[in-house]
């Protein structure tokens, strides 16, 4: 646990960070690997986007500012929609199941 965090907090922060990375992971190997609507422009922006809110969640958490309220509830938003997006697409189960974890925990923090 994350000095001076509650253990929801806590929580959040992991699955902000493995979201992080199981979302640049997959856009940078396995979208790359499957081609086809998988390196779509879109779809590229996207799950790099939710990467990147997820790793500025986190970091506002540990910081320990009431602005990862804020931030919490976009990137809950965008993981929701990348979710959806890697479903839609398939063969990116771990991306899917992270972008639903984070998701959940930052509408938890976003409360």
């Amino acid at each position: 646990m994350y000095s001076n965090q509650m253990p929801e907090m806590s929580e959040c922060i992991d699955d902000c960070l493995v979201c992080h990375r199981e979302c640049l992971d997959t856009a940078m190997q396995r979208c790359i690997e499957l081609g086809g609507t998988h390196v779509e422009p879109r779809h590229l922006r996207l799950i790099l986007s939710c990467s990147e809110l997820c790793q500025a969640a986190a970091r506002l958490m540990m910081i320990g500012t009431e602005h990862h309220r804020q931030i919490c509830r976009v990137c809950a938003e965008v993981c929701k929609e990348c979710e959806e997006d890697c479903a839609r697409l398939g063969d990116m189960e771990s991306c899917v199941e992270a972008c639903r974890r984070c998701a959940e925990s930052c509408r938890k923090m976003a409360a």
